[in-house]
Order: structure tokens, then C-alpha cells, then sequence
């Protein structure tokens, strides 16, 4: 049990320090986001195995406070990261986090998936974190909106808990036409999925 004195002490941001894609960063946290401690055992995954060119114009959708987007934006210094999120504190924190990192080439803003992101913008790549518990009709409307959103050759890049492999497999082959899985470990899995130029 906390008492109210110390619940000034939780209200206060949190400082993590980790290193992706050999990128050392730094993040505040806050009680309430997604794994505010530590980087979680799923982006640590796929972290691992992304790889980007200079100039990609990359989306981090369900961004949380940055750590996908801020180590993609690093790789991408000639490119762009756009990050989404629907959780306004994650926002703010992706944003504060770009700026405690001395990063100029991302911003974060809010959106439900993809109703906010321009349809103009074509993006090299997507990663996304899945969450566990995203349901078939919303998982539907992302990958069809990540196909539209992506240009001919891009690719989509997720993880999930090893539970939704066969989900995802499943709905890439629909969708895209294609699947492949990157990396498999205990608890997660890294699949992706490629927009064939025709």
C-alpha cells in the first residue's frame, strides 16, 4: 500500500536508460505507459532485427514513450519517423524523449492507428509492438491501412506474443500475400510482411 506522501514521489517522471540498435538513449516514463521501467522483452526482439537505410521514412505505430521511433530515427538521419499513439501521455512523452536525445527528425502525435497519419506520406516502413489483447477487427484495419500506407517494396514489421503467430501469419498471407517470420524467442515473435511492387 502507498500513502499519499508517497504517491508525490509516483507522480514524478521516471529516467531509463537503454541501448537499441547500439543507440544509446534515455527516456522519462511515467507510472501508467507501457513497461515504464524497462524496455519490454517484445521491443528488445525486434530491435534486434530491424535494419534501415539513411533515408527511410519510417512509422513507429503504438509508439509509447519512443523507444522504437527514437532508435529508428538515429538510423534514419536523412529520413523521417513518424510516431502514433493513442494515449496522449505517450505522445507527450515520445516528444519530450525526442528532445532529451537531440533528435529533430520524428514527432510524435496521437491518432487511433492510422486516422490521423496523412495518406499522403508513403512510408519505407512500419514496426509495431502488437498489443496482446488487439482484437481481429482492429488488427484487420491496420494491416489494410499499412498497405495502403506503404510504398511498392516497404515493409511491415511487427511482434507479437508467440499466441498471435498464427494470427498474424495467417492475416499477412491475406492481406499481403506474403509472410515471413524474422526471429522467434520464448515468449515473442518478429514477423513481416512485404508490399510486392507489382
Amino acid at each position: 500500500m502507498f500513502t499519499r506522501s508517497d504517491t508525490t514521489r509516483l507522480k514524478q517522471d521516471l529516467l531509463l536508460k537503454a541501448k537499441l540498435m547500439n543507440v544509446d538513449l534515455e527516456f522519462n516514463t511515467r507510472w501508467g505507459v507501457f513497461s515504464p521501467r524497462a524496455i519490454d522483452d517484445g521491443t528488445e526482439l525486434i530491435m534486434k532485427h530491424i535494419t534501415v537505410d539513411p533515408d527511410d521514412i519510417c512509422l513507429d505505430l503504438g509508439c509509447g514513450y519512443g523507444p522504437i521511433g527514437l532508435a529508428l530515427a538515429k538510423h534514419c538521419d536523412k529520413g523521417e519517423v513518424h510516431m502514433v499513439d493513442k494515449d496522449f501521455v505517450a505522445v507527450e512523452l515520445a516528444n519530450q524523449n525526442a528532445k532529451l536525445n537531440n533528435i529533430n527528425n520524428t514527432k510524435a502525435y496521437l491518432s487511433d492507428a492510422f486516422r490521423q497519419v496523412s495518406k499522403e506520406v508513403k512510408f519505407d516502413q512500419i514496426i509495431s509492438n502488437i498489443p496482446a489483447k488487439v482484437g481481429r477487427e482492429q488488427l484487420s484495419i491496420i494491416l489494410y491501412d499499412a498497405f495502403d500506407a506503404l510504398k511498392p517494396g516497404g515493409k511491415i514489421t511487427v511482434v507479437t506474443i508467440n499466441g498471435l503467430r498464427d494470427f498474424i501469419k495467417s492475416n499477412f498471407k491475406f492481406v499481403f500475400g506474403n509472410y515471413k517470420k524474422i526471429k522467434q524467442g520464448k515468449k515473442y515473435v518478429v514477423s513481416q510482411a512485404t508490399k510486392n511492387i507489382d
